[in-house]
């Protein structure tokens, strides 16, 4: 499982996705500085920054690149194929390569995360959005993981989940928020760090739950379909 992993992280870091991972947090540190030099109150721009930019475009995207990268490559040139004839079993290559999307994207976004939280308001403030962010980068990942092995397009399905559903039915219809992971990273922050620039749409219990379940039923899946790979890179 170990080998997998390190040439997972090889290959994600030796291509140029791994330049994708930077602009947004740097955009998202940048941000909250320039609002932090103009002394700005946080209630004028945290929410805008830490909510709008944080938790609905650079932490599902950053799990989106990253998520479809360490398998997606694999199986549309076919070298999925080399990995499968190793005496491995499927669930040692899934959890593996989930296992460095979700470190990877955990700490691109929690890092900035805390510093924006920082500005924002406290350590405190900070160190939630920090927990936060990881909490939904294991969920995200799980999920962007598992559309890699069940369709040829799953940047499209993903910016699909995470524009629509998240982005446009959760905002509009409460029934949409139980299965959006924006919704739990930010019942999460604001949980551990109360705060008005967050506002919580679901209980912690249900963000919880729902976070494990997202890991939990994607690692199943994906597992299971990787199952179903033939060595001819075909599923059955």
């Amino acid at each position: 499982m170990s080998t997998v992993a390190m040439i997972t992280a090889r290959g994600l870091f030796g291509r140029r996705r791994a330049l994708l991972l930077l602009p947004l947090p740097l955009l998202l540190v940048g941000l909250a500085a320039i609002c932090r030099a103009y002394d700005l109150s946080p209630d004028q721009w945290g929410q805008a920054v830490i909510v709008g930019l944080g938790f609905a475009v650079v932490l599902p995207v950053i799990a989106l690149i990253v998520g479809t990268g360490v398998l997606g490559s694999e199986v549309d040139d076919g070298t999925l194929v080399h990995i499968l004839t190793k005496p491995l079993p499927r669930r040692d290559i899934i959890i593996a390569k989930y296992g460095v999307a979700a470190v990877t994207t955990a700490v691109t976004t929690s890092v900035p995360l805390f510093f924006v939280g920082l500005m924002a308001g406290s350590a405190s403030l900070g160190g939630a959005l920090a927990v936060a962010a990881v909490a939904g980068s294991f969920a995200y990942s799980a999920l962007f993981v598992l559309l890699s092995l069940v369709t040829r397009r799953p940047v499209l399905l993903g910016l699909v989940y995470i524009l629509v559903w998240e982005g446009l039915l959760g905002r509009f219809l409460s029934g949409t928020r139980v299965l959006s992971i924006e919704q739990y990273v930010i019942t999460i922050a604001d949980k551990l760090s109360p705060t008005t620039i967050l506002t919580a749409q679901v209980g912690i219990t249900t963000a919880a739950v729902m976070s494990a379940v997202f890991v939990i039923v994607c690692t199943v899946a994906a597992i299971n379909r990787l199952g179903s790979f033939s060595l001819a890179g075909e599923t059955s």
